[in-house]
């Protein structure tokens, strides 16, 4: 049976990729131990439950970062995450719009830059 951890890694390899060192390298002069927290848990214990695949997972957790509206960084990650799950463009930006009925349009206007952000730095723009 694979640890936590590994178990944890083999999902950020497919929604993180290639940066994964930068999580571990901003936590190592401070709080290690948050990093490894996190890829046990969240990634671990929740991310790989069989109820619901990652796909939607990451749009979950896209809507609900944008909800919060006080997690840019992390929001900008999730929604690399989400493409890499399989998710479209259009897709992210159709939830994050949603949550201008839920969490208001200063959020959902936050939302759509950090994707706009993201979109560009992967050659996703314009969106059809």
């Amino acid at each position: 049976m694979e640890d936590r951890f590994e178990k944890g890694m083999n999902i950020l390899k497919i929604t993180n990729g290639d940066k994964i060192e930068e999580i571990f390298k901003e936590f190592e002069d401070i709080a290690p131990d948050l990093a490894r927290f996190i890829v046990e848990f969240p990634y671990s214990e929740i991310y790989t439950r069989e109820e619901v695949d990652l796909k939607t997972r990451e749009l979950c957790t896209v809507a609900a970062l944008t909800a919060m509206g006080t997690a840019g960084p992390q929001l900008k990650d999730h929604i690399g995450g989400a493409l890499n799950a399989g998710n479209s463009p259009k897709e992210i930006v159709e939830i994050i719009i949603q949550m201008s009925a839920y969490a208001g349009f200063p959020a959902a206007i936050n939302g759509v830059m950090a994707a706009k952000e993201v979109f560009e730095e992967k050659n996703l723009l314009p969106v059809k």
